[in-house]
């Protein structure tokens, strides 16, 4: 298939056939039942479906809009939405459990405390 062909095929895609056909190839990759040349052509339409993916949230990220009140009429007054990402928003100790404190022992001059549920 030409590439003029391969973009206007993709670009008809709706995002979820794409992502299923995406994960389609990852799990023939994954499995690794082909060959390398049939994996690298498959891997490289992986990456094309990646992209129009990507292309087809970022257009609709665009078009999402905040409702920030009406306006005399009672028609809605919007704002765009604020993009950014949530994983850039992470904290260093993100996903880590704080370590409980340590107990006191005997050799800290106190008794230990009791076993407690809550």
């Amino acid at each position: 298939m030409t590439s003029k062909k391969r973009q206007k095929s993709e670009s008809s895609l709706s995002f979820e056939a794409a992502l299923g056909q995406l994960a389609e190839i990852v799990g023939e990759l994954e499995d690794g039942s082909v060959g390398l040349e049939e994996s690298l052509a498959r891997f490289e339409n992986g990456m094309r479906l990646l992209r129009h993916c990507h292309q087809v949230l970022s257009q609709a990220e665009q078009r999402i809009e905040q409702l920030t009140g009406f306006d005399a009429e009672g028609n809605p007054l919007t704002q765009p939405l604020e993009s950014s990402a949530t994983i850039d928003q992470r904290t260093e100790s993100a996903g880590r459990r704080q370590r409980a404190p340590r107990p006191v022992t005997a050799e800290d001059g106190e008794e230990p405390p009791s076993p407690r549920l809550f």
